[in-house]
């Protein structure tokens, strides 16, 4: 259970971004204000465009606000990227080919100078934790697409970040494929505690993960609702069909209606 009184994970408030295009302004995020606390599992849903994406990449330092602030763990977006505050999955595995998959794992361990002693250690851990302690030797293209996105998932968390980005990683698997990194994920995060920041454009995906549900408005991104999930940690998939589930979906899509009544 988090604990209410400790200071915020992540911070936002009235956190604005426009991006200057030859076209003119795009305003991407407007007033954005939210508290992550420790430990929590947070999704970002809501129409392409609607800043879903930007916001992840400010708190990774990715991307810099118009006007507002942030905090990253009581520090700025750059403070907390040079302390190595977070790993990021991003849509596509981004497996180097020529590389295997302990090597792809051991690659930001090498950038940070970890002893090959201590990177085979982290790379065996996070293998572990992935389900893919047999698959060390082989190359991305060897693997399954859902399996190579756990790979990824294992090169961020190999240096062992308090916090997951995760944006959309399972949008391009099938259903029954993303059903299994789905129960996959809670079970990692159940283990690691870590708190995670999770972009999606599923409904039933965001209401089975998350603590925590924040719903965005299209372009500019607003938040038009933010929902804290009354399910149990323990998730088991047919879960879906309980009337508890059905009535947070529910209002997560009167979230996203009442986005576009507003535009």
């Amino acid at each position: 259970m988090k604990d209410s009184s400790a200071a915020p994970v992540i911070s936002a408030r009235d956190l604005s971004l426009t991006f200057q295009t030859g076209d003119g302004p795009v305003h991407a995020l407007k007033d954005v204000t939210l508290d992550i606390a420790k430990g929590e599992f947070v999704s970002f849903i809501g129409p392409s465009g609607c800043g879903k994406t930007t916001f992840l990449r400010v708190i990774a330092d990715l991307e810099h606000p118009t006007s507002g602030s942030i905090t990253v763990n009581g520090m700025s977006p750059d403070a907390a990227r040079r302390a190595r505050a977070y790993g990021y999955v991003f849509q596509a595995a981004g497996l180097y080919p020529w590389r295997t998959i302990a090597g792809n794992i051991k690659l930001p361990l090498e950038i940070m100078g970890y002893s090959a002693t201590e990177q085979n250690s982290r790379v065996q851990k996070v293998l572990d934790l992935v389900e893919l302690s047999g698959f060390a030797r082989k190359f991305p293209w060897q693997l399954s697409g859902g399996m190579q996105q756990r790979a990824s998932i294992a090169r961020a968390l190999a240096f062992d970040a308090d916090i997951l980005l995760m944006d959309e990683p399972f949008g391009a698997l099938d259903e029954i494929v993303r059903d299994r990194l789905n129960e996959q994920l809670l079970e990692l995060w159940a283990r690691t505690r870590k708190t995670i920041g999770f972009v999606t454009h599923s409904i039933p995906e965001a209401v089975y993960l998350s603590t925590k549900i924040v719903v965005m408005s299209p372009r500019p991104g607003r938040i038009t609702d933010i929902i804290d999930s009354p399910l149990p940690r323990e998730r088991p998939l047919d879960i879906r069909d309980s009337p508890e589930f059905i009535a947070i979906a529910h209002r997560v899509r009167d979230g996203l209606r009442a986005g576009h009544l507003d535009d």
